[in-house]
């Protein structure tokens, strides 16, 4: 058993290396206003994992700039580095080696290495060869991939602490595009699926939690909002919905009505 890293009784907790989680709600730290409506917003999400681009965020790169760990201390939260912005293997594990040092040795880190720059879905050749590496090297991958069952079930076997399949593109707001897909590499699991990239709203959310996913991770769609703070909160909300509703378990799609009460029997 992981050790209990949130102060819940719940017994529906999300084990992510080794540790374990109360919320299911994962967030990024970029594109808000300020590191004040980043505070609020991670604050009202129930976040616990907060994920950070190591190449454009401040975590202590910098002492003249201010620092996002100010605002998001890692003794209350789970600092969970990306390769955003990496195009290559060589670029993403390098990264990474630096995320490790800035953070005391911490071993999580959010693989994602881009194909270009007009898609930004995952180079998957370039992926497998970071995981790999980083692997060996005694790192927890959490990777983004494509929604391809394939290679989400190579990804698991070559050793990722969790594998993180996109809805859509990252930042595009498109939800869910390929639920079959989404299904699949969740009903193949051996490690936690995340749904990374594309939520809008929160019924996208809802939709990955109900397919059976662990957890979604989710920036733009918060951060993009008119009120990101208030987004951030419907966001919460959804993930537990879901997640409830997958856990009881849907009723059968009929073609034709089945009456909530009986005609059989009826009291004359």
């Amino acid at each position: 058993m992981g050790e209990i890293v949130s102060h819940s009784n719940d017994h529906d907790l999300l084990e992510i290396a080794g540790k374990l989680y109360r919320s299911r709600l994962l967030t990024g730290t970029g594109k808000f206003k300020d590191l004040e409506e980043t505070r609020l917003a991670t604050e009202a999400a129930g976040a616990e994992i907060v994920t950070v681009a190591i190449r454009r965020t401040n975590i202590g790169q910098d002492k003249h700039q201010p620092n996002l760990l100010d605002v998001l201390p890692p003794d209350r939260y789970t600092i969970l580095p990306n390769t955003a912005g990496c195009f290559s293997a060589e670029e993403a594990v390098r990264t990474c080696r630096l995320a490790r040092e800035l953070l005391d040795g911490a071993p999580l880190v959010k693989l994602e290495v881009l194909a270009d720059i007009k898609t930004l879905f995952p180079d998957v050749v370039e992926t497998l060869k970071a995981t790999d590496i980083l692997v060996r090297e005694g790192f927890q991958v959490m990777v983004y991939t494509n929604d391809d069952p394939v290679v989400a079930r190579e990804l698991a076997k070559r050793g990722c602490a969790a594998v993180m399949p996109l809805a859509a593109p990252i930042g595009s707001g498109l939800g869910i595009r390929n639920p079959y897909n989404i299904l699949t590499i969740v009903e193949e699991k051996t490690v936690p699926i995340l749904v990374d990239a594309g939520v809008g709203t929160a019924s996208d959310a809802a939709v990955a939690m109900e397919l059976g996913c662990d957890g979604v991770l989710m920036n733009t769609a918060i951060a993009g909002a008119r009120n990101p703070v208030l987004m951030a909160s419907a966001m919460r909300k959804a993930i537990e919905a879901g997640r409830e509703a997958f856990l009881a378990g849907r009723i059968p799609r009929k073609r034709f009505a089945n009456a909530s009460s009986p005609t059989s029997g009826l009291i004359e």
